[in-house]
């Protein structure tokens, strides 16, 4: 049974249906939100597609929208589906696939942490990295990290006493050990060059003479 044909047949039930078919055992389905689950069950009940792989989140910031992709493999058939949709960014909330494939508990749970998008009836939406984080979730595109860190870890410019006595008294300024060693290299080359610059001069003179 030829596997691309078979799930066009059977996703032809569902309107508004992309599907690509990009390379071999590597297929592209986009549907609305509102066709994703039916979408997921066919793939998993008709077509044998019965491994979620993982949830992948993107943030189209531009677009005011999240686009989820749902990886589905068959050992059957050997082929990965990735199922693409697209959610409302203000809203951040989507229906939870846990009923459907149990692994989706642990994708929806870092993607609600690190995006913020709550899948509705999902067992654990809670945290479950970040367990101190008190800022926005840190995968968004408009995370500032650089403002979160000197709000929270309360940053200071690093100049201990004994940089600014260095500083005082004309240093201050590193060199990497590659670089001394480098420049003592230069340095070694640049005297040997002299010298045997002066050695030629004194050859030449002594010619002359």
């Amino acid at each position: 049974m030829n596997k691309h044909k078979s799930i066009d047949e059977i996703l032809k039930k569902v309107n508004d249906v992309k599907i690509l078919h990009k390379r071999e055992r590597r297929i592209r389905v986009d549907v609305t939100a509102d066709s994703l689950t039916t979408v997921l069950e066919l793939l998993k009940g008709q077509a044998s597609f019965v491994h979620l792989s993982a949830i992948s989140c993107v943030d189209w910031i531009d677009d005011g929208e999240f686009e989820l992709v749902y990886h589905v493999w068959s050992y059957e058939e050997n082929c990965l589906v990735s199922v693409h949709t697209r959610i409302d960014r203000e809203k951040a909330k989507f229906v939870s696939v846990y009923d459907l494939y149990k692994p989706a508990d642990f994708f929806e749970r870092d993607i609600y942490e690190m995006y913020g998008v709550f899948f509705i009836g999902s067992p654990r939406m809670e945290k479950f990295i970040l367990t101190e984080w008190h800022g926005v979730p840190p995968m968004l595109k408009d995370f500032d990290s650089e403002s979160y860190v000197q709000n929270t870890f309360n940053w200071t410019e690093y100049n201990p006493d004994w940089l600014q006595e260095l500083e005082q008294q004309g240093g201050g300024i590193a060199i990497k050990p590659e670089e001394i060693r480098l420049s003592g290299e230069l340095h070694n080359m640049s005297t040997h060059r002299e010298r045997d610059k002066k050695k030629q001069q004194d050859n030449v003179k002594g010619w002359k003479s």
